[in-house]
């Protein structure tokens, strides 16, 4: 029998729950990290991201304190808009069909900028985001869609950083550690059961952080809550996002919430891997630049408005249409107009791309119905309106006479060569999740808190419903997971108890 002091175990090691456990510490409380992977699998779906954190600010001199290093003359050429709390919490409202929680959300968004710089006063580096999220026009940087900050080297970063700043903290993590059950006693969170080395231990401690993820993992209760067809989903993320964490907080009452028939979904390459790859990280398999093409199934037909809105606001949607296409795969097309406003990772070594001096040849290469792929693009070609080519707004020059249109940044298609990516459905997180309120306490089915439980990351329902802005998941993971430490450190301090390892 080993004794231990952990006023807190959190459970899960991506950027939700390091924030927790974080802020926990920096509260005086003694804290355990659990994570069912090995060492060089941690991070859960955060070490997958690019790094783009959505936050609200009040303009460029916000963002400087953040990133110290912008110098005098770089910020006299970029223009970073104003992106305030209420256009956040009114993109979140309209991308969801105000379906979002009301409370929860407006958390989220008057959080986030204070959740940044305490991000930041625990090392953690922020960087503009000029490589997707801004364009050039007269000579300087635009930023558009409210989303210029991301983290330093991309998901890899923020999870070094995170658990440096753990260590610094003597903050104590298991690796190979997974979490199978929690027990209460006076309904309170007494202990957690946990499987280490083939063994079960009981760790009895006062609070609990839940922060390991959804359940998108799981071929069976992927088929079980959002359809059958997501068994062919590519995974993009952590292996180990199986749902455990929600089945041990459904066990103890907690109350269901959100949208469980939803996730977020992008597209991503036909030849990405079936599980995220820790040795590819980054998110170099999606490709985020459709809404300057147009996309074709295999049957050589579009269905969706590829033009309908940034990518920003689509993208987590999206992947769930190609899924419904045949054999789950699309093309995305372009041309050599367009070619260089291409995100990076169309340019990377594992992006699939066919590439060809016209259409005809184009559409020899691919597995597709070639006449009505081509009768297609003719179409489209004649519907595209005049208007001035703005990549960095919505431009409003779209078609006329096609359904789906093309809202916006509607070029024809008629310059080669030609290039075409295939892409087939990456599912990133499950939306269906668990009630907490606005400070991380999980509540049961009648709303009172859990003693002692709490949540955060991609385990809180409600806030996410269809569909998401860009880059508001890993702020949210932030803000519940900064807010959840600390409501479980203060709770735990008020209610600490020896805490004893069986």
């Amino acid at each position: 029998m080993v004794q231990s002091n952990f006023d807190i175990i959190v459970v899960g090691a991506g950027n939700a729950a390091l924030c927790a456990a974080i802020a926990a510490r920096e509260k005086g409380a003694s804290v355990l990290v659990l994570e069912r992977g090995p060492k060089q699998k941690r991070g859960g779906n955060s070490f997958f991201t690019d790094g783009a954190i959505r936050t609200a600010y009040n303009g460029l001199d916000d963002i400087r304190k953040i990133i110290p290093s912008i110098t005098d003359e770089e910020a006299e050429k970029i223009h970073v808009p104003v992106y305030s709390e209420t256009e956040y919490y009114d993109d979140l409202m309209r991308v969801t069909k105000g379906q979002s929680d009301p409370q929860l959300a407006k958390q989220l968004v008057t959080q986030s900028y204070k959740t940044i710089q305490w991000m930041q006063g625990h090392g953690i580096e922020f960087e503009l985001n000029y490589e997707n999220q801004s364009f050039e026009k007269d000579g300087k940087r635009i930023f558009w869609g409210g989303l210029p900050l991301k983290t330093n080297d991309k998901g890899v970063g923020l999870i070094r950083k995170l658990n440096e700043r753990v260590i610094e903290l003597g903050i104590e993590v298991w690796y190979e550690t997974r979490a199978t059950e929690l027990k209460l006693e006076n309904n309170q969170i007494k202990s957690i059961v946990v499987q280490q080395e083939g063994k079960e231990l009981t760790i009895n401690t006062t609070s609990i952080v839940l922060a390991c993820g959804g359940f998108e993992a799981d071929k069976k209760l992927r088929s079980e809550f959002i359809g059958e067809e997501w068994n062919a989903a590519i995974v993009r993320g952590t292996e180990y996002n199986t749902g455990e964490g929600l089945t041990m907080a459904l066990a103890v009452g907690a109350q269901k919430y959100g949208q469980w028939s939803g996730c977020h979904s992008i597209g991503t390459d036909y030849n990405a891997p079936k599980v995220g790859d820790f040795t590819k990280p980054g998110d170099i398999f999606k490709k985020h630049s459709y809404p300057l093409s147009i996309m074709l199934n295999k049957d050589g037909n579009r269905f969706v408005d590829e033009g309908a809105d940034f990518r920003n606001y689509t993208y987590a949607k999206y992947g769930r249409e190609i899924l419904k296409q045949p054999d789950h795969v699309a093309y995305q097309i372009y041309d050599s107009q367009v070619r260089p406003y291409l995100r990076k990772e169309y340019d990377l070594e594992e992006a699939t791309i066919y590439q060809a001096d016209t259409l005809e040849e184009l559409a020899n290469l691919l597995p597709v119905n070639q006449a009505q792929f081509l009768k297609t693009i003719e179409e489209y070609n004649h519907s595209v309106q005049e208007g001035n080519y703005n990549p960095t707004e919505k431009d409003g020059k779209g078609t006329d006479g096609i359904t789906p249109p093309k809202s916006n940044w509607a070029l024809r298609i008629e310059q080669g060569p030609f290039y075409a990516f295939p892409v087939t459905c990456g599912i990133t997180f499950s939306f269906g999740g668990i009630h907490v309120n606005t400070v991380g306490e999980v509540l049961n089915e009648e709303e009172a808190p859990i003693a002692g439980l709490f949540a955060a990351g991609e385990m809180v329902g409600g806030i996410f419903y269809e569909n998401y802005p860009g880059g508001s998941g890993l702020m949210s993971g932030s803000v519940y997971g900064k807010l959840a430490g600390t409501s479980a450190a203060s709770y735990a301090l008020e209610n600490r108890r020896d805490t004893v390892t069986q």
